[in-house]
């Protein structure tokens, strides 16, 4: 689940008075991030800072990847003329679905002009369970009205009860006709289903991910009472720690539910690959639920 976005900047200049460029200052890079520290699938912003003196030789310097971080747009790339020389700056937003301790490389420029490297932590989010949720207002007393009411109400509701006595009566000497019990499945059996159905219809992705997730907040709540219908994919994950599940394989599962809500509300456009590593994710993340003991 490795996409690579190619960002070149390409910079020109020429071999004529290099003694003068010397006098000026020589190349310099510097790179920065606005934080080092942020949970998966949020935005990080690199920038990137290039000083040329003017009568250098050809130079060019490019980010074709960084691994564990995924490029989210294009760069931003401004462009002054300074000191006689050129100054430009990149700014690059990125994100990773990768939880770990990782570090961005040096930016190299020439051999010896290089950036510093930049650790990075990507966390998942903490839980205080007993941090407050929301306010508990008054109850609101309703002030009761002294107006007294018409005698005629009375007559009225005394009408409409011997009314509805009389229909009773009178349906209940019909036979009554007996259904046929409607044949009950499983949530199990009904999640399978949907997501054969699923699989067979192939939608376009963010209606395949919706109905992904659908499909699986049903299955827990039938199955296991979980109220996640309505509760945020972080809610869902720290309800499902307790569950049979492997550290592997509900890290996996964990980060295929955040990039389908990256797919539904980022507009983030999935592979083919990435679609499938979900839906399996999730079909398998089923079967392990139906066979535990808990």
């Amino acid at each position: 689940m490795k996409m690579i976005f190619t960002r070149q900047i390409i910079f020109f200049f020429f071999l004529f008075f290099a003694q003068f460029a010397f006098a000026q200052g020589g190349p310099a890079i510097k790179a920065s991030v606005n934080k080092n520290k942020f949970l998966i699938g949020e935005p990080l912003q690199l920038t990137v800072e290039v000083f040329l003196p003017p009568g250098l030789a050809k130079e060019s310097f490019s980010i074709d990847s960084i691994e564990h971080f995924e490029f989210l747009e294009n760069p931003i790339i401004d462009t002054i003329k300074k000191n006689g020389g050129l100054n430009i700056t990149g700014v690059y937003k990125l994100t990773s679905f990768d939880s770990g301790h990782w570090v961005i490389p040096a930016f190299i420029l020439s051999r010896t002009v290089k950036t510093d490297t930049i650790p990075i932590d990507v966390v998942f989010s903490d839980f205080d369970p007993t941090q407050e949720y929301h306010d508990i207002k008054d109850i609101i007393e309703v002030k009761q009205s002294k107006k007294k009411t018409p005698w005629w109400w009375y007559a009225a509701g005394g009408a409409l009860l011997l009314a509805i006595l009389l229909l009773y009566l009178l349906k209940k000497k019909k036979p009554q006709h007996v259904s046929a019990p409607e044949m009950m499945i499983s949530p199990y059996e009904e999640a399978m289903k949907q997501l054969l159905q699923l699989e067979k219809d192939r939608p376009v992705a963010k209606q395949f991910h919706s109905k992904l997730t659908e499909i699986f907040r049903l299955y827990i709540f039938k199955k296991k009472g979980i109220l996640s219908l309505q509760k945020t994919t972080e809610d869902i994950v720290l309800q499902l720690r307790s569950l049979n599940f492997d550290k592997e394989q509900f890290e996996k599962f964990s980060q295929s539910l955040r990039l389908s809500d990256f797919v539904k509300f980022a507009k983030y456009v999935p592979s083919n690959e990435d679609d499938k590593i979900v839906f399996n994710d999730i079909l398998n993340a089923i079967k392990t639920i139906e066979h535990s003991k808990s």
